[in-house]
């Protein structure tokens, strides 16, 4: 692919990646929700997720459709499932607990660490936040080549943080588990696959396969 065409696509995908954003800003600014600011955080807590997974699937999706080029887009996708969190997290900070209460900063503070001890899916979906956080950091080519090896063993957390995800999802709907089952089954999914490329008789085959 040449040096215009890849740039077209980043910007495209860059392009699509923001409209989820856009779409919830719209709707919190309209004032035509009942609950502007639970539908958002649950809006942009599940394209958190949706990034992760979709991060996760490009390495697949390379070896299925032999596109390499997909592999130049994970970065970005990546650091777009932070983006995600890091909306997801502020608002539940400052819009659902800062300005819904009446407590100065250090109360709201010490109200909202409580929160991440005592409420089981805020406690995992905060640790995932947390190891998301050197993943996103060192996702430059600057730090990849510092990290070296240790490169890829600290960017193999995405695979904990995606379990960890789903986990949240799953303990934050309790009753209808259909839609966080559908994002288990693709994360089961891409784990399995994984499995597979780490496999010795797998790594054998596409060896050969390309030395023929």
């Amino acid at each position: 692919m040449k040096f215009n065409k890849l740039v077209l696509l980043k910007s495209l995908v860059f392009i699509l990646a923001l409209i989820p954003f856009s779409f919830y800003l719209y709707q919190f600014l309209s004032a035509r929700l009942a609950n502007p600011v639970e539908y958002v955080t649950r809006g942009t807590g599940d394209w958190a997720l949706r990034f992760l997974l979709i991060t996760l699937a490009i390495t697949p999706l390379k070896k299925i459709t032999g596109f390499v080029q997909l592999i130049r887009l994970r970065r970005m996708l990546g650091l777009f499932a932070f983006f995600y969190v890091c909306v997801h997290l502020a608002i539940y900070c400052f819009l659902d607990v800062y300005l819904s209460s009446d407590a100065d900063a250090l109360q709201v503070w010490q109200y909202i660490k409580e929160d991440i001890l005592e409420r089981p899916f805020i406690t995992i979906g905060f640790a995932a936040f947390l190891l998301l956080i050197p993943l996103a950091v060192t996702s430059t080519r600057n730090m990849q080549k510092r990290l070296g090896a240790n490169w890829k063993k600290l960017h193999r957390l995405v695979y904990l943080i995606s379990i960890l995800g789903v986990i949240h999802f799953f303990w934050l709907v309790k009753k209808d588990l259909r839609e966080p089952l559908i994002y288990a089954v693709i994360l089961g999914i891409l784990l399995l696959f994984r499995l597979k490329l780490r496999m010795p008789l797998f790594r054998w085959a596409q060896s050969n396969k390309i030395t023929k």
